[in-house]
C-alpha cells in the first residue's frame, strides 16, 4: 500500500510507503502515476501503471521544430482525422497514447513503448505515421504465419523513398572585381553633415516635426492626384483610327476614268465581233441571187 498526500495550498502531491507496503518498487510506480495525472491522463487509465509489466514515458515534442504552425500541423498529423491515426497506433503498439500540449504521454509494455516513441519522433521529423502503420500491419500478418518465423521479412516490408522536390539553385552572378586603388575610399557623410546640407541641423524638434508633416502631406496629395488621374482615364474617349478617304486613289490602283475607258474598249470590241458574221451572211445571199439569175 502507498500513502498519498495532496497539498492544495502549494499545489503539490506527495507519495510515501507505509508499513503494509511489501513491494519497494511501487514508490517509483506511484511517481509515474503522479506524472500521468499531471499530463491530463484519465485516472482509470493512469492507475494501470501500478500493474506489473506496465511502463510509461513522457515525451517532449516541443523542441523538434521552431516554427509554431509547422509544429501544430505535425502534431495534428499524429492524431489524425477524428483521432483515427492515434487509435490505429494504439491498437498496433498495444500502448496508450495521449497528445497534450508540448508532450506525448505513452503507457504500455516496454517493447510497445520503444516502437511508439520511434513513431512519434519520426512524425515530428516530417515522416507520416501511415508509413509505420502499413509496416506494422504487414508484420502483424507475418507473425501469424508459423512458416515465416525463421525467414527475413525485408522483402515483404515496404521501402519508401523521399520524394522531396529538388529546388533549383539560383546561379550567382559573376562577381565583378573592384579595380585596385592605392587610395582609401571617400569618407562617408555623418548624420550631422547630412542635416547641415538639408538645412535642418539648426531647427528645433518642433520645426523638424512640422517639416516632416508638411512633406508627408505633399506626398499624400501627390498620390491622391495620381489616383484621380487614373480614375479619369476611364471616362476619356479612345482615339479613333484614321481610315482616310475610301474614294481616294491608292498607289498602284487604276483611276475611275481608266476603268471607264477599259470598259468602253471591251464593249466596242464585242460589238465588232457580232457585226462580222452578218456581213458574211450578206455576201452569201448576194452570190446566191446572181446564180439564180443566170
Amino acid at each position: 500500500n502507498v500513502i498519498g498526500e495532496l497539498d492544495l495550498v502549494e499545489g503539490s502531491m506527495t507519495v510515501k510507503t507505509s508499513r503494509k507496503t511489501w513491494d519497494p518498487y511501487v514508490i517509483i510506480k506511484a511517481r509515474d502515476l503522479i506524472k500521468l495525472l499531471a499530463r491530463s491522463v484519465p485516472y482509470h487509465q493512469a492507475i494501470k501503471i501500478l500493474q506489473d509489466g506496465m511502463s510509461c514515458d513522457i515525451m517532449k515534442i516541443g523542441g523538434f521544430t521552431r516554427n509554431k504552425e509547422r509544429f501544430v500541423k505535425r502534431r495534428q498529423r499524429l492524431v489524425g482525422p477524428n483521432g483515427y491515426t492515434l487509435k490505429a497506433l494504439e491498437l498496433l503498439t498495444q500502448c496508450y497514447i495521449l497528445v497534450q500540449g508540448n508532450t506525448v504521454a505513452l503507457m504500455g509494455e516496454f517493447k510497445g513503448l520503444k516502437l511508439a516513441r520511434r513513431i512519434v519522433e519520426d512524425c515530428m521529423k516530417n515522416v507520416h505515421p501511415i508509413y509505420h502503420i502499413k509496416e506494422l500491419m504487414i508484420k502483424r500478418e507475418l507473425m501469424k504465419n508459423d512458416q515465416m518465423t525463421g525467414e527475413n521479412w525485408d522483402r515483404f516490408l515496404p521501402h519508401f523513398k523521399k520524394q522531396n522536390a529538388k529546388r533549383k539553385k539560383q546561379k550567382k552572378g559573376a562577381i565583378k572585381k573592384k579595380e585596385y586603388s592605392p587610395f582609401p575610399p571617400a569618407q562617408q557623410l555623418r548624420k550631422e553633415d547630412k542635416e547641415m546640407m538639408e538645412g535642418s541641423y539648426f531647427m528645433t524638434q518642433q520645426e523638424k516635426d512640422r517639416r516632416a508633416a508638411y512633406e508627408k502631406d505633399e506626398k499624400r496629395q501627390a498620390a491622391k492626384e495620381e489616383k484621380d488621374r487614373e480614375k479619369q482615364k476611364v471616362f476619356e474617349a479612345p482615339q479613333e483610327k484614321d481610315y482616310g478617304n475610301p474614294h481616294a486613289k491608292k498607289d498602284g490602283e487604276p483611276s475611275i476614268d481608266d476603268l471607264k475607258n477599259k470598259f468602253l474598249k471591251t464593249s466596242n470590241a464585242k460589238k465588232k465581233k457580232r457585226s462580222r458574221p452578218d456581213e458574211g451572211q450578206a455576201d452569201m445571199n448576194s452570190s446566191a441571187k446572181k446564180k439564180n439569175k443566170e
